[in-house]
């Protein structure tokens, strides 16, 4: 048992004080802003400087990755969403509510992620509408983009402030 307790000691289990869960989230969110709609951000700039097959290539991953997530919401959204609802509502009464660190380290993550993935429908809906080809969905794209960003930038402050808080109050408590 000592070996056991001496190991929780080195390694920090909590959420917030881990290297591990900050790591996760700088890789979540530049994935997520890398990765538009299935679209690697410097796939779409090749497109851009040089059309082509470049732009071919963009625009037919564009219509598959759109496609899919479209005939998805649109065949199980309602599901997904009651589902997606159920669970965060849960993490936050976990989180905020009985003060579960784990719950709020993960709430923090998931919840912006929802904004994503709003944010992309809309902009799957517009690209499946006509905004589909050429300049007009390189600028849709490089939009989304930025949103997305812009949406990780005030969910890391956010988390970080967050974890601080807690990092802080349990370190008074001890």
């Amino acid at each position: 048992m000592d070996v056991i307790d001496t190991v929780f000691e080195v390694i920090d289990m909590r959420s917030f004080s881990n290297l591990w869960y900050w790591i996760a989230l700088a890789v979540l969110w530049s994935s997520t802003s890398h990765w538009v709609l299935g679209v690697p951000h410097d796939m779409i700039q090749r497109a851009r400087r040089e059309g082509g097959q470049a732009q071919q290539d963009v625009e037919d991953l564009v219509r598959i990755n759109a496609g899919r997530l479209l005939n998805l919401m649109d065949h199980g959204g309602l599901i997904l969403v009651g589902l997606g609802c159920f669970w965060l509502s849960g993490l936050a009464v976990l989180a905020f509510y009985y003060q579960v660190e784990f719950a709020a380290a993960v709430f923090l993550l998931l919840a912006p992620m929802t904004l994503v993935v709003w944010a992309s429908l809309r902009v799957c809906r517009r690209i499946m509408a006509g905004e589909n080809t050429g300049e007009v969905l390189h600028r849709r794209l490089i939009v989304h983009r930025r949103w997305t960003q812009s949406i990780g930038m005030v969910a890391i402050f956010v988390t970080a402030m967050y974890g601080t808080w807690t990092n802080v109050n349990l370190s008074i408590l001890n």
